[in-house]
């Protein structure tokens, strides 16, 4: 036989897969194949596979007469706008994209060359788990890739896509992996199924509710973006990747912007409402500061006490971090202050400078913050803004009061530039709490309460619920006018470029996990 033809065939049952049936009904679920993914992820023409032609070993249960090329995995390496991304995506149509030993071996493979490398590692999975047919094998093959989740974090990014069944043990690598994307009403993740959940504990759940899409990224956090399908999906990972540097010692890449750096934006200063009680939409702050308004928001269902994400100013990626007034007026509590720890170290462990904007007037009160561990999720956000020594920049332009001023990178944690609004109000606690301890037996014995209270109110606001106490002793830099934040961020992050800073000497901090 033809040596020439043999590869042709061998090639041609790796491209179809589990058969053309398989491949058509993974249409009709709504869902592109392994390969149509990954011609969707990679700049065209650019995809080089591995292993396209390895098999499975496995000669029990019947399998013996079940082989095809690729054993379930499509792997390799190409670019995604013009930078080197490794990819690996997990082909239902085969063994329903079940993990083997060869199969687990091919993404093992990937890995390890990007980490050499020094490339980004995307995983599309879509897998029903482990091949029972393998045994140990297959479970050999998840811990394998789980330890290279680990040794590879921190040290080039690493992206998964759940884009269809994501079950048991497989779920602990999109765990480890810096963020999660899921495609609504085609994919799901959860450790044990309905039918286990309902023998054991007699509740009845469906695959959606349990780990569909809006419950992983509303209810649990586990993930980190919903999208509505699989194109959509693999469009936001090029997006994601080109705010990330290729690996840790690389800077982030710049984007060309025609949006003019010294660009004032006078709605800014009528942004802060004058009644220190009334909310507004940080998201309109962020909005108007960042080139052309693009604003790629993390965990956007999730903690949205907190904002995260990813912006650009004069064309530099940055990370945002910032309190939202319009929900539970801004305060830290125990998701949003995991939320935020999270993204903080990543965007430390990839040199991406940080910008914070800040109206907190503190942490959630009440039992069930306290139960939970608000003390010990709380330090998180701390412990991950302190340790951080990429760039960072504070814009005050509210509340900023008791502990959760100290948290949210306050100069005294390291942070190079510290600034504030004319709104700005830095305390120990708001006015109305201070007044009510400070002034208890003069306000008691007052004639009018309510009037000698609201008098002190309006007394302490105007000697010490304001920025110039904290500027005056160092903790603020410059206090700005708002609608100039914009130029003073870009200023202040260039003169940042060449920062040099380090943790002292170490194997790794006890963050308080």
């Amino acid at each position: 036989m033809d040596p020439h033809e043999t590869l042709a065939d061998l090639e041609r049952g790796a491209e179809l897969g589990g058969g053309q049936d398989r491949l058509d009904r993974q249409h009709a679920a709504g869902k592109l194949t392994a390969r149509e993914r990954i011609d969707l992820l990679f700049d065209p023409a650019t995809f080089e596979e591995v292993d396209k032609l390895v098999t499975h070993r496995c000669l029990d249960f019947g399998m013996a007469d079940q082989i095809v090329p690729g054993d379930g995995v499509v792997a390799g390496h190409g670019l995604v706008d013009g930078r080197q991304v490794f990819a690996f995506a997990q082909d239902f149509t085969v063994f329903g994209g079940s993990l083997s030993e060869t199969n687990a071996a091919k993404i093992v493979k990937i890995m390890d060359l990007a980490m050499k490398l020094g490339a980004p590692v995307v995983g599309l999975n879509d897998s029903g788990g482990a091949r029972i047919q393998e045994g140990v094998l297959s479970l050999a093959g998840y811990a394998d890739i789980f330890l290279r989740n680990t040794l590879a974090s921190g040290v080039i990014p690493q992206i998964s896509a759940i884009m269809g069944a994501c079950a048991g043990g497989a779920v602990y690598s999109p765990a480890i992996t810096d963020f999660t994307i899921m495609v609504k009403n085609t994919s799901y993740m959860f450790v044990t199924g309905p039918d286990v959940i309902k023998t054991v504990t007699h509740e009845d759940v469906s695959k959606e509710d349990l780990g569909g899409a809006m419950t992983h990224n509303a209810t649990s956090g586990v993930a980190h973006f919903a999208v509505e399908d699989d194109r959509e999906c693999l469009a936001l990972i090029r997006e994601l990747l080109s705010f990330m540097p290729s690996n840790n010692l690389d800077d982030a890449p710049r984007s060309a912007t025609s949006d003019p750096p010294d660009r004032e934006e006078p709605a800014l200063d009528r942004m802060v409402p004058a009644n220190p009680s009334q909310p507004y939409d940080m998201l309109d702050v962020i909005h108007a500061i960042v080139d052309d308004g693009d604003f790629l928001e993390v965990h956007q269902h999730y903690a949205k006490n907190l904002l995260v994400g990813f912006a650009r100013l004069d064309g530099r990626p940055v990370g945002i971090v910032a309190n939202q007034p319009a929900v539970l007026a801004g305060t830290l509590d125990i998701d949003a202050s995991v939320k935020g720890a999270r993204f903080v170290r990543f965007c430390d462990a990839f040199n991406i400078p940080l910008v914070t904007f800040e109206d907190v007037p503190g942490f959630l009160p009440g039992t069930v913050q306290e139960y939970g561990g608000i003390i010990r999720h709380g330090a998180k956000l701390l412990f991950a803004f302190a340790e951080a020594t990429v760039p960072k920049v504070t814009v005050i332009t509210r509340k900023a009061y008791g502990g959760a001023y100290c948290v949210m990178s306050s100069k005294h944690i390291r942070t190079d530039f510290n600034y504030a609004w004319p709104t700005a109000e830095l305390a120990v606690m708001g006015p109305e709490g201070a007044v009510n301890i400070l002034y208890k037996r003069e306000l008691d014995a007052a004639a009018d309460p309510a009037a000698a209270r609201s008098e002190k109110v309006k007394e302490f606001r105007e000697k010490f619920a304001n920025p110039y106490i904290a500027a005056g002793r160092g903790f603020l830099d410059e206090i700005i006018r708002p609608r100039e934040t914009r130029r003073k961020l870009i200023t202040t992050l260039k003169s940042l470029e060449n920062k040099r800073d380090k943790n002292p000497p170490k194997k790794h901090g006890n963050i308080p996990l």
